[in-house]
């Protein structure tokens, strides 16, 4: 088998619904268009998942590089666990152990009818599901795509015409069309929402109570969630699940991550998180802090590892972040870089009694949590020490950071001042 370096079984067990209703064949593609051909206005996700991804999947069975799928490789190259690695798991398959373990998968006929040109007989039984934009953050990272919020902040500067799509999870019609995909399957695994911010986008209410009312509660339920909202309601209706997949985010436990995650106050912040990890233990949920680290907190990532390792959850990012690419970690200079990697190596240092070489790629094993964030700080760190310098990248941050500014009357300088030399020389 000659493909190992770029094989992946997502292709036949995954499918993403993105908020305008387009369908991706994986929740970690790297694109910034989407497939128009496909959507669920037009056709079902059981449709789709049976004719629209024949050309990656055979992709996948010829070994060839797919283009959407650079953040897995990319992860992979700094040894940060993968999606890729992620979904190989979720059907069998383990990279040490390749080719035995493919051909003992449980989904290795359906891998042969692929090679075949026979269409398979299975429907999707993991999803990530977009809900839309609708969220009371404006993440300075973040996009319109992702938050109401910041894309009516985005119009009244006119950095844009104007404002995404309506989401599909808001036309009661395309939610029953997406129930009855999910009616259809055999032993549902793994449905992930996001927004958004999930807990307060009303089609999330509204799909937990369609799960249960077709029973549908033996499936893991994953969602995220910003950290400055709580409802009863929804953690009621949770409880009726067998599982649960809490993510929370945060970026720093310093005030930097008020600026990062506009409009949110650390101490609120803080406050909640501690309510959702009381709630989550006391559940048996599965719990993990999801971060996006960027130029701004990566120097402050410790702290964040640090609460994971005290109140032994994960930490788990998507990726290396790419876009917005003046957010990415790789503009700082030689000065600011090196701060950021002494503060993780010593905080890796003081742990490391958690580094266990042989960690499985299962972040979510409950047994090896704290080993799984060691996993992911040393990414950091070989990220930080290996990637490359792109300060082309600056004047855009600087000209951004001016916009966004002018809108919050606020300043970057005013929680992290020893970054002012740095940003002075791009213009700030």
């Amino acid at each position: 088998m000659n493909f190992k370096d770029t094989f992946c079984s997502s292709p036949w067990l995954h499918i993403r619904l993105t908020s305008s209703g387009e369908y991706n064949f994986c929740r970690w593609k790297r694109s910034k268009t989407e497939d128009k051909s496909y959507n669920i206005n037009d056709i079902s996700p059981a449709e789709y998942f049976q004719i629209g991804m024949d050309d990656v999947r055979s992709d996948m069975l010829n070994g060839n590089p797919i283009d959407e799928c650079q953040w897995c490789y990319n992860m992979e190259k700094y040894k940060k666990i993968s999606g890729r690695q992620k979904q190989l798991l979720k059907t069998g398959i383990v990279l040490d152990d390749f080719e035995k373990t493919t051909l003992a998968s449980p989904y290795y006929s359906q891998f042969q009818k692929s090679a075949n040109n026979e269409k398979i007989t299975v429907l999707p039984v993991d999803w990530q599901i977009d809900l839309g934009n609708y969220c009371n953050g404006a993440c300075v990272f973040c996009t319109p795509r992702y938050s109401s919020k910041i894309s009516s902040e985005f119009i009244k500067l006119g950095m844009i015409d104007e404002t995404p799509p309506k989401a599909w999870s808001q036309n009661p019609v395309l939610v029953d069309k997406f129930i009855d995909t999910l009616v259809k399957t055999k032993n549902i695994k793994y449905l992930h929402f996001i927004g958004g911010e999930t807990v307060i986008t009303p089609a999330f209410k509204k799909i937990l109570k369609e799960l249960i009312k077709y029973g549908l509660t033996t499936a893991s339920i994953g969602f995220t969630t910003n950290l400055t909202v709580w409802d009863d309601e929804v953690n009621e209706l949770l409880a009726q699940f067998e599982q649960v997949n809490l993510g929370m985010s945060i970026e720093a436990l310093h005030p930097i991550n008020d600026y990062a995650r506009y409009p949110s106050k650390i101490g609120h912040v803080r406050e909640i998180l501690d309510r959702w990890v009381a709630l989550g233990k006391k559940n048996n949920w599965l719990m993990q802090l999801r971060t996006t680290p960027t130029w701004m907190t990566i120097e402050y990532l410790d702290t964040i590892f640090e609460y994971a390792i005290v109140n032994n959850i994960g930490v788990e990012s998507c990726n290396f972040l790419s876009d917005p690419r003046f957010m990415r970690m790789n503009l700082l200079p030689v000065d600011l870089r090196q701060l950021a990697i002494d503060k993780l190596a010593t905080w890796i240092e003081q742990n490391k009694e958690y580094i266990n070489p042989l960690v499985q790629v299962n972040t979510r094993n409950p047994s090896i949590v704290r080993e799984t964030v060691m996993e992911d700080a040393l990414s950091y760190l070989n990220y930080l020490k290996e990637a490359e310098l792109q300060p082309e990248l600056l004047p855009e941050l600087v000209s951004y950071l001016k916009q966004i500014e002018s809108s919050r009357n606020n300043s970057i300088l005013n929680y992290i001042p020893h970054y002012e030399e740095f940003l002075r020389s791009g213009g700030y």
